[in-house]
């Protein structure tokens, strides 16, 4: 994937970490589950690409739910033949 324009990571971060603190209340592993569903169910296949990108670099922005939801979604993924 190319370079996202600047702010775009930035904002993904917030996003992702948005959602993850709304099932901070749960145990962790409920927590990263309860992300991880949202993720797959409300953000369109770019904006994921675009998180596995920020992955990618580092993460840098994404707290340790938001992270970890993402990782588990990437893993998730089904692969292209």
């Amino acid at each position: 994937m190319s370079a996202a324009e600047p702010g775009t990571a930035e904002k993904l971060a917030h996003k992702a970490n948005l959602i993850a603190r709304f099932f901070a209340s749960q145990p962790h592993a409920d927590a990263v589950a309860a992300t991880t569903d949202h993720l797959a169910k409300f953000w369109a296949p770019r904006m994921r690409d675009q998180a596995y990108a920020l992955l990618d670099a580092g993460g840098t922005g994404l707290e340790p739910v938001a992270r970890a939801a993402l990782v588990q979604l990437r893993l998730a993924k089904p692969t292209q033949d």
